[in-house]
């Protein structure tokens, strides 16, 4: 039975989906590009042509398996991860399709995660706009960290600005040694008919201009990441090296990691899309060649490394949440070790008790153990039934009440947890507000399953504030979080984030803090002198008792501390920002034996604060952050400049590497609520930043 997730979308076609039993015949490729670049285009492509579906569906038209999310149609462009497998030479490719966008790279993260090797996508229109974009460098030197597998594919060859030959040149350019094409394009004029095997040299007697310079380039990088030490002396002196053996040690190094092939491809045409499944199954390494996660026991304590065995103890990890009207909720997940089998109870393991997790900035261990009722090939949102899932492979599950994205799936009786996977800081805070309070009911639930299901979304409920603040990755991320909360019944608007302030006293003084009353009966008698000095920022309140001869009883000296204490934090101005950094010197007052109390002290410590305000001055205080900047050389100036016009102190610069500059500041809070917007206009998205808060400092008049 095929049942359909996401947006409510109802079955597709019925039947079960094809399985493998042997880990070795199992490819799990993530594409990587720039918006734009043709990832879901190629994706559709390859599912067509190896009969997965009937035909391609298009973006504009919104039928594309990948993109079902609804604001993934509205916005004509992928905005969550999406998993398609096809079957090719009897080996099961799960395509994994991210966004491009860099307000959805927690999507990325988490198809990096789930993937064994990476498809980097580039539009063929590339070389003639200028260096490839400096986000895919990025990801690609993080794929490079990793020891990750890597291709190129150059998209979109139909374009009228292609330029193949420029954009395979960009490429070389950008990601540096092991980057070279294994096919260049045959034109019949400026329209794409097909591509020439370097290797194979193949079709006969149609090698373009260039193929024996680039055929001799590519043999040479093939012979240098050869494990025979003797291939290259033999190559050198002459001897012709059987293709055979050039292929084999191809596909050795791709999955190594050490050589990367450049395929051409035009998904409209098909051309390319063989020679790429080629590339996918034979260099493409399976789950058994791939470095699997660290995994502890779920009380931190040490267990052997998992291997990718269907046999072996269950360990699995949710890579993405969602939530359907129909289903309920839907758990992708990746199988690293052992078999998940329907109708068998499993333990589902969240982060370890202690450790803060990103999305409350809290401790968040869960454990739990549920039943599995059925397990799913996902074909985007079409959901297949499956018998098994083994190691290695990839499968959906619905109903598991507890899991979230991140957490470990394992066997009841042998539970374990996965070590995470690093996702960058949202932010960008929109503050949002129930339309009616109808509505408040409807956004707590839906609020708390889109925090569950995305990693890279904050959920903050300033106390000072008194606002619901979402931490987002930037615009685009806050627009999709809106959208899926207002078809999750709950209407809801934005308002402007508050900065919460302080105040501080301005100044020395002493002052009379006075509360007398008398109408009969017990009265309230309580006198304080107390003498005020402002202390150094980040010192926070000092009382100090200076009283002699029990001019003010022992048992009411912390009565005229509470009451100052609570003034502060109740503030003293009409926005309630608490008064900080200050000392309070109790040097003498006066007592009742009858009328003087506890409460009375207290309001008398309060009315000395509230004196204390009238006669010293208040001054306004707001937070700073420390802020670093890992930016390209050549956007520095813009950057510093930026700087300056937020009120930013520059506190020194690092050499990051890979021309890129690490800039660290001191700015206001109040400056960096649309930073990660406007730093990413400033640099075309080139550069990150990471903020935590550092102090409170005087804000300007």
């Amino acid at each position: 039975m095929a049942v359909r997730a996401e947006a409510g979308q109802r079955a597709g076609s019925r039947g079960t989906a094809p399985t493998v039993s042997d880990p070795s015949r199992v490819r799990n490729a993530v594409l990587v590009g720039p918006s734009g670049s043709g990832k879901t285009t190629l994706v559709e492509a390859l599912l067509a042509h190896t009969g997965e579906i009937p035909r391609a569906g298009t973006v504009l038209d919104g039928t594309t398996v990948c993109d079902h999310d609804p604001a993934a149609v509205r916005q004509q462009r992928s905005v969550a991860l999406s998993v398609a497998p096809l079957f090719h030479a009897d080996t099961k490719i799960n395509l994994i399709d991210t966004p491009g966008y860099g307000d959805f790279v927690g999507e990325l993260r988490a198809g990096l995660r789930a993937a064994d090797a990476a498809l980097f996508v580039v539009p063929a229109n590339a070389g003639r706009e200028g260096p490839v974009d400096p986000t895919i460098v990025a990801q690609w030197e993080e794929c490079a960290a990793v020891g990750m597998p890597r291709a190129v594919v150059v998209a979109r060859c139909d374009n009228p600005r292609a330029d193949i030959e420029a954009t395979i040149a960009a490429c070389q350019e950008a990601f540096g040694n092991g980057v070279a094409p294994l096919y260049l394009p045959l034109r019949d004029g400026e329209t794409l008919t097909g591509l020439y095997g370097l290797l194979s040299q193949t079709p006969a007697g149609q090698a373009p201009p260039g193929a024996e310079d680039a055929r001799a380039t590519l043999i040479e990088g093939i012979i240098e990441q050869s494990e025979d030490e003797t291939l290259m002396d033999r190559y050198l002196g002459g001897e012709d090296i059987e293709v055979a053996t050039l292929i084999d040690d191809l596909e050795t190094a791709v999955a190594r990691g050490t050589f990367h092939p450049v395929i051409p491809v035009c998904a409209a045409s098909g051309t390319g899309l063989d020679a790429l499944l080629e590339v996918m199954v034979g260099g493409f390494p399976s789950p058994l060649e791939h470095p699997l996660p660290g995994v502890t026991r779920i009380d931190g304590a040490e267990h052997p490394p998992l291997a990718a065995d269907p046999q072996g103890p269950l360990a699995a990890e949710v890579v993405r949440t969602s939530a359907d009207a129909y289903v309920g909720r839907v758990s992708l997940v990746r199988v690293f070790s052992g078999t998940l089998r329907p109708e068998s109870i499993v333990h589902v393991s969240g982060h370890p008790t202690g450790i803060p997790t990103q999305r409350t900035g809290e401790a968040d261990g869960h454990d739990a153990d549920e039943k599995l009722a059925h397990v799913y090939g996902p074909l985007g949102a079409t959901l297949r039934e499956v018998d098994a899932c083994i190691a290695g492979d990839i499968c959906a599950l619905t109903k598991l009440g507890s899991a979230e994205t991140g957490d470990t799936v394992s066997a009841a009786d042998h539970p374990l947890l996965l070590s995470c996977w690093n996702l960058p800081e949202p932010l960008l805070p929109v503050a949002i507000t129930a339309r009616t309070r109808g509505d408040e009911d409807a956004m707590v639930k839906t609020l708390a399953k889109i925090v569950a299901a995305d990693p890279t979304l904050r959920l903050e409920r300033n106390q000072e504030t008194h606002q619901t603040v979402l931490w987002c990755m930037g615009e685009a991320h806050a627009d999709v979080v809106l959208s899926r909360l207002r078809s999750g019944g709950a209407e809801v608007d934005t308002e402007p984030v508050r900065v919460p302030l302080r105040t501080s006293l301005a100044k020395p003084a002493k002052v009379t803090g006075r509360h007398v009353k008398q109408s009969g009966g017990h009265g309230q008698y309580a006198v304080c002198h107390v003498e005020f000095e402002p202390l150094p920022r980040g010192s926070g309140i000092e009382f100090v008792d200076k009283i002699f001869g029990g001019a003010v009883p022992n048992q009411f000296i912390p009565s005229v501390e509470k009451g100052i204490r609570a003034q502060a934090d109740r503030g003293l101005t009409d926005d309630h920002h608490p008064v900080v950094d200050f000392r309070a010197r109790l040097v003498d007052g006066k007592a009742h034996s009858v009328d003087s109390s506890d409460a009375a002290f207290q309001t008398a410590g309060a009315l000395a604060l509230r004196e204390a305000a009238q006669a010293c001055g208040l001054v306004t205080l707001e937070p700073y952050d420390e802020v670093s900047i890992r930016v390209p050389d050549e956007h520095l100036g813009s950057v510093l400049g930026d700087l300056s016009g937020r009120r930013g102190r520059v506190m020194g610069t690092d050499i990051a590497g890979h021309g890129r500059t690490l800039v660290r500041a001191e700015v206001p809070s109040i400056e960096l609520l649309r930073y990660a917007v406007d730093l990413r206009a400033l640099t075309a998205g080139a550069a990150t930043f990471t903020r935590r808060f550092a102090r409170y400092d005087v804000a300007p008049g």
